[in-house]
């Protein structure tokens, strides 16, 4: 049997995405049995992080400044605002090293069933941002391929029409390396619909 402070590491670890009861079990013990100065250093990092970092004024990605780094970089492209869900998709986008504009995070999607409207998302304040920066040209449509993040484009799509911007939407389809007998149907649809020249 297990102590109660045992048990409650274990339900709290269990906040973790895709940790289920055995993973957590297995952490909490192993963090007791062998890694008790890494626990310890998770827990200052963990309450640290918590406790100071909150969303950028600008962006409303994470940090622990009021504006972020990414917003201060004077040796971005003020050209471009690209729009994504969540702080997560600007660190794959930031990896990929492909985007040296600025970003826009939702913080989520549009989802009227769960009470996810324009306001939750700050589209008001990001249209705004984008009727305020005259030397933005292009506005980047990231959000994933989902039902809610299509919905999400759409709206702001209609939302920005009149505003003299290039709209444009991320591509989706086959991956890289990837072969058309394994990708699904609804991958090769969207793959289609979205060809262009060569």
């Amino acid at each position: 049997m297990l102590s109660p402070l045992i048990r409650e590491l274990i339900d709290a670890l269990r906040v973790l995405p895709g940790v289920g009861p055995k993973s957590a079990q297995r952490m909490a013990l192993n963090l007791l049995e062998r890694q008790r100065p890494g626990g310890l250093r998770l827990a200052r990092a963990l309450e640290q992080a918590l406790n100071q970092v909150e969303h950028c004024g600008t962006c409303r990605n994470l940090t622990e400044q009021p504006v972020c780094s990414l917003c201060r970089d004077p040796g971005r492209d003020d050209s471009q605002l690209c729009v994504v869900e969540s702080p997560m998709d600007v660190l794959a986008l930031e990896q990929s090293g492909s985007f040296r504009g600025r970003y826009y995070v939702l913080l989520g999607r549009l989802s009227p069933l769960d009470g996810i409207g324009p306001g939750e998302l700050g589209l008001p304040q990001l249209i705004e941002r984008l009727r305020n920066t005259p030397q933005l040209s292009e506005l980047i449509i990231a959000t994933n391929p989902t039902v809610e993040g299509e919905a999400t484009a759409h709206y702001l799509r209609e939302a920005t029409r009149g505003l003299p911007l290039t709209v444009s939407r991320i591509a989706h389809g086959v991956p890289v390396g990837g072969e058309l007998e394994f990708v699904d149907g609804s991958t090769l649809s969207h793959a289609l619909s979205g060809r262009r020249p060569i």
